[in-house]
């Protein structure tokens, strides 16, 4: 079959690979569409925790091709998902629900073959079947959808309060989405990119602010009191070590991006013990897939306008080779292209 290969860092081929034969208690998805995330651009710049060689992609759907012994309820033909966590089941975190800390933690497309290919095996307790009324493209949303559910569930958001998020790409724009629903008050959200603020605007959020006026538009006199909730979802350092001065007293920061592994910011220690702040991460998916693809079934999340591509396997090549623009959203591969 024919798969994108991330070699080593900053080397990526398609070639031929062996088909993935499900064995027992698997199942082999022929792909049809899959999310290019910005873990898959860390991975092909060995910012990750990822092995060489390795076939990326973690947001997919497609059909069942082949059903290896001991499934049951799954036939071929099938149109399906399925969530990428790899937890073990038997460590302690995944005995006490935080299975994306689990011991033993993988995923496919992170430490081991994803969906960049013709062909993906998962094991069958991880595939979701989908209705007809949901699309592949919607259907490949559910794995990032999942991250949001998990992040929503870390903040605990409360009702009326305020919050700001730095970003406003795909996935900022699925946390808007989310925290209006979740019950924000004020939604402030800042990026580069104005069409990418508009579109926030009409999905909830109350505010935009381009990075370059940050400082006039949120500065002391206007926002006092600082935020409820800061969000960071760019994953850029120097745009998270900023975020810190725009919390109120007693707010929560939430790291939503991922960034390089080998990153440091500052931060005051001492603003963090006065003002009684809350930091937290967001790592993945939390046993949140499920709840994610109810979501997104039931079209409480606006998906397909956030789809600007549909590249084929070789294009993919150059898009993580950084021939890519800021006014993109959610760039997928079409594995058939």
């Amino acid at each position: 079959m024919r798969a994108l290969v991330i070699e080593e860092p900053y080397k990526a081929v398609v070639k031929e690979v062996p088909y993935p034969a499900p064995q027992s208690g698997e199942i082999t998805i022929k792909v049809k569409h899959t999310g290019i995330c910005g873990t898959d651009i860390h991975i092909y710049k060995g910012e990750f925790l990822s092995p060489y060689p390795i076939i990326p992609g973690h947001e997919f759907s497609g059909v069942i091709h082949e059903v290896g012994e001991n499934v049951n309820g799954f036939h071929v033909g099938e149109r399906v998902t399925a969530d990428p966590s790899l937890f073990c089941g038997e460590c302690e975190y995944c005995l006490t629900h935080r299975g994306n800390q689990c011991e033993n933690w993988g995923a496919l497309g992170n430490t081991t073959d994803g969906s960049m290919a013709e062909y993906v095996k998962v094991p069958a307790r991880n595939v979701v079947k989908l209705p007809d009324s949901l699309s592949f493209e919607e259907a490949a949303f559910i794995e990032p959808m999942a991250c949001v559910v998990h992040a929503m569930n870390r903040l605990d958001l409360q009702v009326g309060e305020r919050v700001l998020l730095f970003g406003a790409g795909a996935m900022g724009q699925q946390l808007i989405q989310s925290l209006k629903m979740a019950g924000a008050s004020e939604l402030v959200v800042v990026d580069l990119d104005q069409a990418k603020l508009e579109m926030g605007l009409a999905w909830g959020a109350t505010k935009g602010v381009l990075s370059q006026d940050i400082e006039a538009e949120l500065s002391k006199e206007n926002y006092p009191h600082g935020f409820d909730v800061v969000v960071d979802a760019t994953g850029i350092p120097s745009v998270i070590e900023r975020a810190f001065d725009y919390i109120g007293k007693t707010g929560k920061y939430l790291q939503f991006g991922v960034t390089a592994q080998d990153v440091k910011i500052t931060l005051d220690p001492f603003k963090l013990y006065n003002n009684d702040w809350t930091v937290l991460g967001s790592m993945a998916i939390n046993y949140t897939f499920i709840p994610a693809f109810h979501w997104v079934k039931e079209g409480r999340i606006q998906l397909k306008p956030l789809i600007s591509d549909q590249l084929s396997l070789e294009e993919t090549i150059d898009y993580l080779q950084g021939n890519r623009n800021s006014s993109q959203f959610k760039v997928q591969v079409d594995i058939e292209k």
